[in-house]
């Protein structure tokens, strides 16, 4: 295990272990991440904890590391496109995590076979499985059809993420001081996840080919067909589901409408839209650029930029640390004010390697981008959690796959646009595969966009990342205006959507 994974580990045990761990020596280190998993599969599930780790560090974490880097060789070698019109098909990826809404009201309202999870983890995989054996086994695969299974895997991992999402929200609504810890167990399973994919896929597109290494990708959402039959959940049994349907999907599309219009609600998701949306990828562009060989550019190969992604998964895994360890207890409009202001500020390293200042300075390539990637990975580890925290926070009890579905769509919008934005600066600048003269404009665009989003700081709200921020009639969901006592009902009663009540809008935060 690498060191700074292991660190990693202990300071989010140490942190998270509510008893804080007695007695000190390195055996005592050594069982604190054991410790803190053992009280959250004692508090959540260990089944629950379990497909934590499958969806996000398996199908996000592995295979998203994996298909960046696999995927970025399958269009540059195999299709032989232009970096502008990667940077916009890969717009269409994002597609499906904008449509989390639908996918969370289909795990909300509904059931197969009494199951809200389950049945969605199984379609998820097979879909998952079939799209990338497909992409992998075509050769002379058409444009078109090759976008179709890329958009098919995407589908997968977002079912699966939202279906998951939907077990997290609840979880943090029945235990909310538990939810910085829940977001990262999330985190860091994804950073180590990554941490493989990224290490392993440059050796893998370097002896295969792009599209054999293409072939990995069938691995993760299998898992998720095994995730389906081992999940726990009740069974739901209710009567005349199918006349129930229509009425809970007006019940799911009048709450998520009713409230997002609480200026707590609509504020903050405001920000986060802004915040990912302003924030352009010119990633294909660089990506050409760094992998030319034609002098004077970097020409890295296949395995060291694998390497490099993997050392970023590490320093990923260190801004999760950070974030558990110094920052989880700062207001959100501090962190994220501050966070965002390093994310900016950081964006100038790419500027400086696109420029070959480094060379200047007298540090290598290599070293460079190594330090450039591990700068980015931390800051946006750092910027990326508050929001998750304050994403969970603003579910309201009962539709929390639904409205979490909401607000990660709108998160997906945002990347959706800054992907197509960024798309739209390169073909503007004219940044083709062998013309790279004005990449460093559309880099220095980017990170002016970025620092214009403190612009609208304010849409965050000053409360504590551990405050219940939703109004008292959102939470009262019970008749009688107070929250559902824990045991009330059955199964059903406890898991249906929230019913939602008529309201006037208040002042601000």
């Amino acid at each position: 295990m690498p060191e700074e994974q292991q660190e990693a580990e202990e300071g989010i045990a140490a942190a998270g272990s509510p008893r804080g761990g007695g007695g000190g020596g390195w055996a005592s280190t050594a069982l604190q991440p054991v410790r803190w998993l053992r009280m959250l599969c004692r508090e959540l599930g260990a089944t629950f904890v379990a497909g934590v780790v499958l969806v996000y560090g398996l199908s996000q974490g592995f295979a998203g590391s994996f298909f960046r880097v696999a995927s970025d060789y399958y269009w540059k070698d195999v299709q032989r496109v232009q970096p502008a019109t990667v940077q916009l098909l890969s717009a269409f990826f994002f597609i499906p995590w904008v449509l989390k809404p639908l996918w969370g009201i289909m795990t909300d309202v509904f059931p197969v076979r009494g199951y809200r999870r389950r049945p969605y983890f199984l379609f998820a995989g097979v879909l998952g499985t079939a799209s990338a054996a497909i992409v992998t086994m075509v050769n002379g695969l058409p444009m078109t059809s090759a976008i179709l299974s890329f958009v098919g895997i995407s589908t997968a991992v977002a079912i699966a993420d939202v279906t998951i999402d939907a077990c997290i929200a609840k979880n943090g609504i029945d235990k909310p001081s538990l939810v910085p810890d829940m977001q990262s167990l999330c985190a860091f399973s994804s950073s180590l996840g990554a941490l493989i994919g990224y290490a392993t896929s440059g050796m893998f597109v370097h002896h295969l080919g792009a599209q054999g290494a293409l072939g990995v990708m069938a691995l993760p959402p299998a898992t998720l067909v095994f995730l389906g039959f081992f999940i726990y959940e009740l069974k739901m049994y209710q009567h005349n589901v199918k006349e129930k349907v229509l009425n809970k999907v007006h019940m799911a599309v009048k709450g998520m409408a009713q409230t997002i219009k609480y200026p707590v609600v609509w504020k903050p998701s405001l920000y986060m839209f802004l915040s990912l949306a302003l924030s352009i990828s010119t990633h294909e562009g660089q990506f050409y650029w760094y992998t030319s060989k034609e002098p004077p550019n970097p020409g890295f190969s296949q395995e060291f930029v694998g390497m490099v992604h993997a050392i970023g998964a590490v320093a990923s895994m260190v801004g999760v640390l950070v974030y558990h360890k110094y920052l989880k207890d700062y207001p959100f409009r501090s962190i994220l004010f501050y966070a965002q202001l390093l994310y900016g500020v950081s964006g100038l390293l790419d500027l400086t390697f696109v420029l070959r200042w480094n060379l200047l300075l007298g540090v290598p390539d290599a070293a460079f981008v190594t330090l450039e990637e591990c700068c980015a990975r931390v800051v946006g580890r750092v910027r990326l959690m508050p929001m998750m925290v304050l994403s969970t926070k603003l579910c309201p009890p009962g539709a929390e796959g639904t409205f979490f579905a909401l607000l990660m769509c709108i998160d997906s919008a945002g990347m959706l646009a800054a992907k197509a934005g960024g798309a739209a600066v390169l073909r503007a600048l004219r940044v083709t595969r062998t013309d790279f003269a004005r990449l460093w404009l559309a880099v220095l665009v980017r990170n002016l966009l970025r620092l214009s989003t403190l612009a609208a700081i304010s849409l965050v709200p000053t409360a504590d990342q551990t405050d219940v921020l939703l109004p008292r009639d959102l939470l009262a969901v019970a008749g009688d205006g107070s929250p559902p006592a824990a045991g009330d009902g059955d199964d059903e009663e406890r898991l249906q959507l929230a019913k939602f009540t008529d309201h006037v809008d208040d002042d601000d935060d």
